[in-house]
C-alpha cells in the first residue's frame, strides 16, 4: 500500500461568508460548492475545505503554499485586490539550479498564506507600488 496524491486540506475560520469572498472573490481560487459552514475550492486539483469552526475560534492551521509562475505579478494582482502581505516577496533559499522565492499574507480569520516560485538563477520579483 501507498499513499496516493494529496486530496484535501482543510482550515477553520471564524466567518464563513468572509472566508467564502476571500478565496473565491480575492485569491480567485475556483469554488466548488458550499455546504452549511463549509465551503470547498479547487486549489489544482487539491481541494480546500474552509469550515467555520464552532465555539471559541483561534487560527491554527497549516501553512498553505500556493505555486505561481511569476511571484511578483502574484503579489501585485493579489494586492490590488485587497490582500495585505505581512512578508513581500524575498529569497528563502538559493539552490544550485534555482532560487526558492516565497511571499506571505494571512487570511481574515489569521490563517498564514504564502506564495512560492521556484525561479531561475538571478529572478528578481518586481515589487507592487505601494497603495
Amino acid at each position: 500500500m501507498t499513499l496516493g496524491q494529496l486530496g484535501q486540506v482543510a482550515i477553520t475560520v471564524d466567518d464563513i461568508d468572509v472566508a467564502e469572498r476571500f478565496y473565491g472573490d480575492q485569491l480567485g481560487l475556483r469554488k466548488l460548492y458550499r455546504f452549511g459552514d463549509m465551503v470547498f475550492f479547487d486549489m489544482a486539483g487539491v481541494r480546500l475545505l474552509v469550515e467555520r469552526e464552532q465555539g471559541s475560534f483561534t487560527p491554527a492551521s497549516s501553512v498553505l503554499y500556493f505555486r505561481v509562475a511569476d511571484l511578483g505579478l502574484a503579489v501585485r494582482t493579489l494586492t490590488d485586490r485587497g490582500v495585505p502581505f505581512t512578508h513581500p516577496p524575498h529569497l528563502i533559499a538559493p539552490m544550485a539550479d534555482h532560487d526558492l522565492w516565497m511571499a506571505f499574507f494571512r487570511d481574515p480569520a489569521g490563517n498564514v498564506l504564502a506564495l512560492m516560485q521556484e525561479a531561475p538563477k538571478g529572478y528578481a520579483p518586481v515589487e507592487p507600488a505601494p497603495h
